[in-house]
């Protein structure tokens, strides 16, 4: 018998007629001798219902009040989903974030997990029910709802699946397993069978939807076996797993990139120590994550430009703060480009061949797409590239290096 933790993502349980799918598929797994554990999404288009409805409301939703507003879309599948298994013949209860004590921090609509107290889910078990929890959420110390920013709900997955050291933890949704690019712009783009963790934390991070990025550093933490699968289909999936020689032999494994990028610019700074503390720290302190940071050397007014990318729901406020900043110090003026893309090159064979970050180059160069900045990491390489060739470097470097052959 093993403990298995499905999720459904929101595609998966876009109807009720895809609620009764999934529910026939989590009950097939139970009748094999099986406890399951399913995790849900809210349907398809609900997150961004609500949002829609705050934004109609006020410019600037207030973020602990958005997050008791997002979150009640997946309660009303957790529900509707024990609803539907119970019709089945099996026993079902559905639970919130709060119920099975999923315990985080109070950075409202991107909190962190810091505690899960998993004795109510166990006892579900040991009663012979399959648990429904509402994923994307829990509470903080205060009692108020959190929610776990996009994708969340496969962190709560795997968290869940950690807590309980499950067997393994099923990620499903619309697309059959991880590809070596997007395959709705690389036709002959091909599904791994399996992937490294660290790897597939690379690809989520840099633009990969597949999977959300915090639950692969969970599973990876942990070591909880993910499998990405679809729920419309039997097909094997991708297996994301501990690294091992026979993954060194590719070069590279995938191609990323990420189109929710925008990129802030300070104009001559004034190059001395202190400097960059005091920008980024304004910027952690706003709770904004700084992807890429490139400065240039100093010229002889002892001043610098220093340009870094943020997401592009994080910019406008970003650029705010940096104007601030910038205005402290006798910058002389902030610019902002939303209409950049990262495109990034991943694979755990980096680090043993030579010549990757120059062929890397040489391809986007020979397909004349101008290279705006650079990010490397022991296994990726990202390039900022104008957003109108983002489609065109993706496919130039995954014909590069052959990734269509298994």
């Amino acid at each position: 018998m093993a403990l298995i933790v499905q999720k459904y993502g929101g595609t998966s349980v876009a109807d009720i007629e895809r609620i009764k799918a999934v529910a026939e598929r989590a009950a097939s797994t139970a009748r094999q001798g099986n406890k399951v554990i399913v995790v849900v999404s809210a349907m398809a288009g609900e997150t961004d219902k609500f949002t829609k409805y705050a934004h109609e409301i006020t410019d600037m939703p207030d973020e602990r009040e958005m997050d008791l507003l997002l979150s009640s879309g997946e309660r009303v599948t957790s529900a509707l989903m024990a609803m539907a298994i119970q019709q089945l013949g099996l026993k079902s209860m559905s639970f919130t974030g709060r119920q099975v004590g999923i315990m985080t921090d109070s950075s409202h609509t991107k909190a962190v997990i810091e505690e899960i107290d998993a004795s109510r889910l166990r006892k579900a078990l040991d009663e012979g029910n399959i648990p429904v929890v509402a994923g994307f959420q829990g509470i903080n110390e205060f009692s108020d709802v959190t929610t776990l920013g996009r994708g969340g709900s496969d962190t709560t997955a795997v968290a869940i699946a950690a807590a309980l050291s499950a067997d393994v933890c099923e990620i499903y949704t619309d697309v059959v397993g991880v590809f070596t690019a997007d395959p709705r712009i690389v036709p002959d783009a091909r599904k791994m069978e399996r992937i490294s963790y660290d790897e597939m934390l690379e690809m989520a991070s840099l633009g990969a939807k597949v999977l959300n990025g915090r639950s692969v550093e969970f599973a990876k933490n942990y070591s909880v076996p993910l499998v990405v699968r679809s729920s419309f289909n039997q097909t094997p999936g991708t297996l994301v797993t501990m690294e091992d020689r026979d993954m060194e032999k590719t070069i590279i494994t995938g191609i990323t990139h990420d189109k929710n990028q925008a990129r802030i610019t300070l104009m001559r700074v004034p190059d001395r120590p202190g400097i960059a503390s005091t920008i980024f720290e304004a910027i952690a302190a706003a709770n904004i994550n700084v992807d890429m940071i490139v400065q240039n050397v100093s010229s002889d007014d002892n001043a610098t430009d220093l340009s870094f990318t943020v997401s592009k729901a994080d910019s406008n406020k970003a650029s705010g703060i940096i104007r601030k900043v910038s205005d402290e110090f006798g910058g002389k003026g902030v610019s902002m480009n939303s209409d950049v893309a990262k495109v990034s090159i991943v694979g755990v064979g980096m680090q043993s061949h030579f010549g990757v970050a120059a062929r890397m180059f040489d391809t986007l160069s020979k397909a004349g797409i101008n290279i705006m900045m650079i990010s490397t990491s022991e296994i990726k390489i990202s390039c900022v590239v104008d957003v109108s060739r983002i489609e065109e470097a993706v496919r130039a470097l995954h014909d590069s290096f052959n990734l269509d052959k298994s």
